[in-house]
C-alpha cells in the first residue's frame, strides 16, 4: 500500500517542538469506535511513522491503559526521537468501562504519569496534558505539578485539552503551553470567536481533533450505517440530524469531486488551510483510510476553493451539539 510521504513541518506553539503537518489521533483503535484490530492498528502507525507522521495523539484511559500497550509495540525497534507522543490523563474509569470523572491533584498526575511511562516503554513524554479541567483542584496547582515534571525530563512540553481563553491564559502564566487540543472542523468553529484567537496571541499552538467530525463529514458515513458504538449517543448522528448533516456531506462531495479530491480529503485541507499554527489530528484505524486522510496535505485550496467550501457548510449549518448534555457541560471550551 502506497502512502503519502509528508514533506513539510508545522510548529505547535511559539517555542514548541516541529511536527508533520497532520498527526494521527489513537483512540479509535481501542475505545469507543467499536472492535479495532491490533495487528492492524500497529500497522497503521507503523504506516503513519513511514509517511513521515511524527505527532502520536493517546490517552492513558483510553482502553485503560490499552492504547498506550498498542503504541509500544509499534514504537518497537525504532527510534524513539522520531515520534512526538502526545498523552492526555486525568479521566477516572471503572472495570465495566464506565467513566468516573476527573482528578488532576499533584499525587494523581505523578501517579498517572508513571504508569504511562512504564507502559510505553520511555522516559519521558513529548507533550503532557490533563484531559478536562478538574474543578476540584486549582488549575494554577496541576501546572505548577507539571512544570515540575518538566524540570525533572519526564515531560518536554505541557499541553491543555478542551479549555478556553481565559482558562489558557490562566495555564500560560504559570508555564508556556505548546498546545491546545480541541475540536476544529467545517462543523465545529466554536473556537474561532475567542479561543483561537487567544492562543495565536500567546503563541499557544492547536492540535485539532474531530477533523472529520467522528467520520460524520468522511464522506463514509450512511443513514443505515447500523453502527453501534459512543456516537449513536451523539446528537449530531441522531434522527433528522444526522439527515441534514449527511445533506452537507453531500455537498462537500461536489466540490471534493471537481477537486480531483475525496469529501475527507477536502475537509481536512480546510482545517490545514487555517493556519500554520494548527495540526490536525487524523483518526484513522487502518492503513488505507491513513492514506486516505494523508492525502489532504496535497490538495491544494483557493481562495475561491475555501468560498465555496464554506458557503456550502457554512459555520452554524450543522445539526446538533458534538457531545450529549452531560459531556458537554465538563467542556471549559464550551462555557460563555
Amino acid at each position: 500500500m502506497t502512502t503519502l510521504q509528508l514533506s513539510h513541518s508545522r510548529t505547535l506553539g511559539l517555542n514548541g517542538p516541529s511536527t508533520a503537518p497532520i498527526g494521527l489521533g489513537l483512540m479509535g483503535m481501542s475505545d469507543l469506535y467499536g472492535p479495532a484490530d491490533d495487528a492492524e492498528s500497529v500497522a497503521t502507525i507503523q504506516a503513519a511513522l513511514d509517511a513521515g507522521v511524527t505527532l502520536l495523539d493517546t490517552g492513558d484511559f483510553y482502553g485503560m491503559g490499552h492504547n498506550e500497550l498498542l503504541l509500544r509495540d509499534a514504537l518497537r525497534g525504532r527510534r524513539r526521537e522520531n515520534a512526538l507522543i502526545s498523552v492526555k490523563f486525568g479521566v477516572l474509569r471503572d472495570a465495566a468501562g464506565g467513566w468516573n470523572g476527573v482528578d488532576s491533584s499533584p499525587a494523581a498526575v505523578k501517579n498517572f504519569l508513571a504508569y504511562t511511562l512504564r507502559r510505553l516503554g520511555t522516559d519521558y513524554v513529548d507533550i503532557y496534558r490533563p484531559a478536562r479541567l478538574d474543578p476540584k483542584v486549582p488549575l494554577e496547582e496541576t501546572m505548577g505539578t507539571l512544570a515540575d515534571l518538566v524540570k525533572q525530563g519526564y515531560i518536554r512540553q505541557i499541553g491543555l485539552s478542551e479549555v478556553g481563553a481565559e482558562t489558557l491564559r490562566r495555564a500560560h502564566a504559570v508555564h508556556p503551553v505548546s498546545d491546545l487540543q480541541i475540536e476544529y472542523s467545517l462543523v465545529s468553529r466554536g473556537i474561532e470567536q475567542d479561543i483561537l484567537p487567544t492562543a495565536r496571541e500567546l503563541g499557544v499552538g492547536i492540535t485539532a481533533y474531530g477533523v472529520l467530525s467522528r467520520g460524520l463529514m468522511s464522506g463514509h458515513w450512511s443513514a443505515d450505517g447500523g453502527r453501534r458504538d459512543f456516537r449513536a449517543h451523539l446528537p449530531r448522528f441522531k434522527g433528522e440530524n444526522l439527515q441534514r448533516n449527511l445533506e452537507l456531506v453531500e455537498r462537500l462531495r461536489t466540490i471534493a469531486e471537481r477537486k480531483g479530491a475525496t469529501v475527507a480529503q477536502l475537509a481536512i485541507a480546510w482545517v490545514l488551510s487555517r493556519g500554520e499554527d494548527i495540526v490536525p489530528l487524523v483518526g484513522a484505524r487502518r492503513r488505507d483510510r491513513l492514506a486516505e486522510s494523508l492525502g489532504a496535505a496535497s490538495v491544494e485550496l483557493s481562495a475561491e476553493d475555501i468560498a465555496a467550501i464554506e458557503a456550502a457548510v457554512p459555520a452554524d449549518a450543522v445539526a446538533g451539539t458534538r457531545y450529549d448534555a452531560g459531556q458537554m457541560a465538563m467542556l471549559d471550551s464550551e462555557r460563555r
